[in-house]
């Protein structure tokens, strides 16, 4: 575990925790302190840790720790509650974006919330998970389960056996007590350690999923729901078709790129259409299966076809990443031995989100274990989906997962107040339009959804527009719905 000896402790009492009621009053006593000195925090963010039940079904049992922050409302008598961040993944941090987003949020939000962020149970300075993996299969066309070049998937069934096998034996007893049900109790344990009757969310991708199940275990307990770029709710399938929508999704996107880059033909010479700019990408993509390019640096140490279509999937998160795409592009193409440098992330990020990626997706559902199965599947998607080549589709982890899951997962409801709000681009990569209207159905009668005619993933106060940050920040300072769903 890493330091939380300088976080400060909760100071309610375990017995109080384990009820999950906790009064204002009580909560009051929490004890906060400055956050330990990083790049990029703002000295106003507190800190505190808050035990938490590992096992929901054994409150009496072994806790663990979540690490939570806050930046509180320099106007306490326009103070209205808490908005608390919902990290995406599974597997991202969220313990400092409240320093990230007090630069960014509109004063009027800032005057009217303190915002909170936390780590999920697992990850960062919440007590971590790691499955102790080989460094070779933490290559990111690994994690994301890509076929070899000629749609094979051997490879892919042994790497789903190592790394369930690893989890088995190197994360410890809390691997099995990580899942979307948990994470939504735990946010009800930072709503009554908060002193909060109610608490206002605003979760992003994952954390869309996350937001929803929260807001049906609990409604009652919920004040301002705001859920952007929106993860489809299925509950027989979850993070299965969470995968699958990647498909959808990249296709929806990536003429926004190709388009783009056709307007730059004269820097990077990839087309002069958007067509053209497709067909330049697919054949590049098949010359680096056959010949992959060395490129120091990067897990693998090459720059396969596979790396390529990892490296353009996340690209079009943002249009602000487009250069960069279309720069790795040419160098291919034209100056293969002047690659640029690749932006690897560390090996211990990698450990860690890995060890909580997949266990959320392995113990919120079961996942088929047949091989045939996987076989077809990336057959018929590599022809239907070639920019993706069967890896939404492909056999991971989940499929020889040790353990069961331990619940089923959540059917999101429409039970509940109607103080939902859904904010979407039409054409997000990870999050397809098609996946949030499902989620938009779920909620029926609690929700309104915002659909913004842009593109990324990621829409208030990041790649969406003018029209719907205004309904969205309009929500949060008013708490009133729009009367219909909106387009923006």
């Amino acid at each position: 575990m890493r330091n939380l000896a300088r976080l400060a402790a909760v100071g309610a009492s375990a017995a109080v925790l384990a009820a999950g009621l906790v009064t204002p009053a009580q909560a009051a006593a929490t004890s906060w302190a400055p956050c330990p000195a990083e790049r990029g925090v703002d000295a106003r963010q507190e800190c505190a840790t808050l035990q938490v039940p590992m096992d929901y079904q054994a409150p009496g049992g072994p806790t663990i720790s979540l690490a939570v922050s806050r930046i509180r409302t320099a106007k306490p008598g326009l103070r209205h509650g808490a908005l608390l961040i919902i990290p995406g993944g599974p597997g991202s941090p969220g313990l400092n974006r409240p320093s990230v987003l007090v630069k960014r949020l509109p004063q009027e939000v800032l005057d009217r919330f303190d915002i909170v962020g936390f780590d999920p149970r697992g990850v960062g300075r919440s007590s971590p998970v790691s499955c102790g993996l080989e460094s070779s299969d933490l290559s990111l066309t690994r994690l994301k389960p890509y076929p070899d070049a000629d749609g094979g998937i051997a490879e892919n069934v042994a790497w789903s056996r190592r790394i369930a096998e690893a989890c088995a034996r190197n994360g410890g007893p809390l691997v099995r007590h990580i899942s979307t049900r948990n994470e939504a109790r735990d946010i009800d344990r930072i709503r009554t350690a908060l002193g909060e009757r109610k608490i206002s969310a605003w979760g992003v991708s994952y954390g869309t999923y996350v937001g929803a199940v929260y807001a049906t275990m609990f409604p009652d307990r919920t004040d301002r729901v705001v859920l952007d770029s929106n993860d489809d709710p299925d509950p027989r399938r979850v993070a299965r078709q969470w995968l699958a929508n990647y498909a959808v999704g990249v296709e929806d996107r990536f003429p926004d790129f190709a388009s783009w880059a056709a307007a730059h033909d004269g820097d990077y010479g990839l087309g002069t259409d958007a067509a053209a700019v497709r067909r330049t990408f697919l054949d590049l993509a098949a010359k680096l299966d056959r010949s992959p390019l060395a490129w120091p640096g990067a897990n693998p140490g090459q720059l396969n076809g596979n790396l390529l279509r990892e490296i353009m999937l996340n690209a079009l998160y943002s249009d602000a990443n487009f250069p960069m795409l279309a720069g790795l592009m040419r160098a291919a193409l034209t100056t293969p031995d002047e690659l640029p440098p690749p932006n690897t992330p560390s090996p211990e990020a990698l450990q860690n989100t890995a060890a909580h990626a997949g266990a959320t997706m392995c113990n919120d559902v079961e996942w088929p274990d047949s091989v045939a199965q996987h076989e077809r599947q990336v057959s018929r998607d590599r022809a239907a989906h070639p920019l993706t080549a069967g890896m939404p589709v492909n056999m991971g982890p989940c499929a020889y997962w040790p353990v069961k899951p331990a619940e089923r997962p959540v059917r999101v409801s429409s039970r509940g107040p109607a103080n939902v709000l859904l904010i979407q681009n039409l054409r997000d990569p990870s999050t397809p339009y098609s996946g949030a209207l499902k989620m938009r159905q779920a909620l029926g009668q609690r929700a309104r959804m915002v659909s913004v005619d842009s593109g990324g993933h990621g829409v208030y106060l990041a790649n969406g527009n003018a029209c719907g940050d205004q309904a969205v920040t309009g929500f949060l300072t008013t708490g009133v719905l729009p009367d219909r769903d909106k387009d923006c």
